[in-house]
């Protein structure tokens, strides 16, 4: 079985996925529960939205994150694990 491995070093925050690995994936977005992240969400067709924001609570399939919004009310989003094994859903942790 050959495994797919995908690192990331962003803002002083690395993730290393394995692909099928969703309880890593799991346990690095619990671990950043109350962090700002940059979310970008692939749409398809080369059509992608960035969005600012704050993970909220994490589940056990999903986890939840509050969108920053200038005005309007306030948009909460839930994304499952594996959207970001598949790169639907790419997370970048601010630090500092």
């Amino acid at each position: 079985m050959r495994h797919l491995l995908r690192i990331i070093f962003q803002n002083g925050v690395l993730f290393v996925y394995v692909k099928n690995d969703v309880s890593q994936v799991r346990k690095n977005i619990s671990q950043h529960v109350g962090s700002k992240v940059m979310l970008e969400t692939n749409k398809g067709r080369q059509k992608s939205l960035t969005h600012c924001g704050t993970i909220e609570s994490a589940y056990p399939s999903i986890f939840t994150i509050a969108l920053d919004s200038a005005s309007g009310p306030k948009r909460t989003v839930s994304y499952s694990y594996t959207d970001v094994l598949t790169k639907s859903v790419e997370l970048t942790v601010f630090t500092g």
